[in-house]
């Protein structure tokens, strides 16, 4: 039996010394590489050829990125600008017509509808002569501005072309600080780029960007030409629309902002439907409230707006509101800030009253203030 045994020992350490011969100088032989002769007579080693697609690694994001980066496209914009003094005489004296110059825009743009609906910035196509979008499958179109809403920096395209790749709307109110996100658009025109980052932080007001504000912050790299792409979940899922970046050298620092989807739903159905974005508005003009304010209007209030201008014979004076009155409270809904207050009212349906708790003095007042719609801004557009 002893001698059985030894035999069996040494069997099995001459065949494991003859696998890690082989395992090293012929790795082919056990099938776990396949060594051929390139062109130049150079041994390479070479993966085993497979007739399946490999199963992604662990974290990666390639099934979110190939679920949603067809729908995302690249725009170019053109206009024709004169020189401020191309009407000068003395100017054309010297210098001659010079005539219109073709200047040239890029961004980017998301399709969220077969019917040829594209998502993108306002400022991307602001004041442009001809917009052209170019998708992944390297077709072209040349797109009409359905609307735009300058006090969301967002506007809505048009193209006619069929079989169109569209992303699956997600459910931004439901992010979380540190959820993982993508940034999809074609960045600096060097061809769709994707990047990936985490949520940073939620609801970003006060940035002097926009009328209304409510920005989803991410560190995913947004360079200039991602604007109007697209921010999207783990799942592919459009989460919200790349406006701006934070930036002191014009490139990517880890600090960008995207207008959430529920905002760009809401603009997208108001300006397909009725030709434009419906707006709550009370006719009052609000200010942070300051010591200083609070002690020359003579109120007591910590916290909330303070009015400082009513309009005269509009909703807000209609209802009973004074200057000095300083609003807590729209429709239950605390606002601490001019932003906030200005998104609340946004969102009142204009004809249909609404409760404001407001403080007058040291009495809490609660007024009924049927909205009016909100006047479009007056944008002059140079071209």
């Amino acid at each position: 039996m002893k001698r059985i045994w030894l035999l069996f020992s040494q069997a099995v350490t001459v065949f494991v010394a003859a696998y890690f011969v082989v395992a090293t100088l012929q790795p082919s032989w056990l099938g776990r590489g396949a060594t051929t002769r390139s062109g130049a007579g150079i041994a390479l080693r070479e993966a085993p050829a497979t007739t399946t697609s490999p199963q992604p690694a662990a974290g990666s994001f390639s099934g979110a990125a190939r679920q949603a980066a067809p729908a995302v496209v690249s725009i170019n914009t053109s206009k024709a600008v004169r020189h401020p003094r191309s009407n000068d005489p003395w100017f054309q004296f010297f210098f001659g017509d010079q005539g219109a110059q073709a200047q040239a825009g890029l961004g980017s743009g998301v399709i969220v509808s077969p019917d040829g609906y594209i998502l993108t910035n306002n400022h991307v196509v602001e004041g442009a002569d001809e917009i052209e979008v170019t998708l992944t499958d390297s077709r072209r179109a040349r797109a009409r501005v359905i609307g735009t809403d300058p006090d969301t920096d967002l506007a809505i395209l048009k193209i006619e072309l069929d079989k169109l790749p569209v992303i699956v709307l997600g459910n931004s109110d439901v992010l979380a600080v540190g959820d993982q996100v993508l940034a999809i658009g074609n960045p600096f025109g060097v061809g769709q780029t994707v990047t990936s980052g985490i949520v940073s932080a939620l609801g970003r007001t006060q940035l002097g960007i926009n009328t209304f504000e409510n920005f989803i912050q991410t560190d995913a790299a947004i360079n200039p030409g991602n604007s109007g792409g697209a921010l999207v979940d783990v799942n592919g899922n459009l989460m919200g629309i790349n406006t701006a970046i934070y930036s002191r050298s014009g490139g990517s620092m880890g600090i960008g902002f995207a207008i959430p989807v529920s905002t760009a739903r809401m603009v997208l159905d108001g300006i397909v439907k009725d030709g434009q974005v419906t707006r709550g508005w009370i006719g009052v003009e609000p200010n942070e409230l300051s010591p200083e304010l609070a002690e020359t209007f003579g109120v007591k209030a910590t916290e909330g707006v303070i009015i400082t201008g009513v309009l005269q014979d509009g909703p807000a004076a209609q209802a009973g509101m004074r200057p000095g009155d300083v609003i807590v409270r729209v429709e239950g809904r605390n606002v601490g800030n001019v932003s906030e207050l200005l998104t609340a009212v946004a969102a009142l349906k204009p004809g249909t009253a609404a409760p404001f708790n407001v403080q007058r003095g040291e009495k809490i007042v609660e007024l009924s203030i049927n909205p009016g719609v909100r006047p479009r801004p007056q944008r002059n557009v140079k071209r």
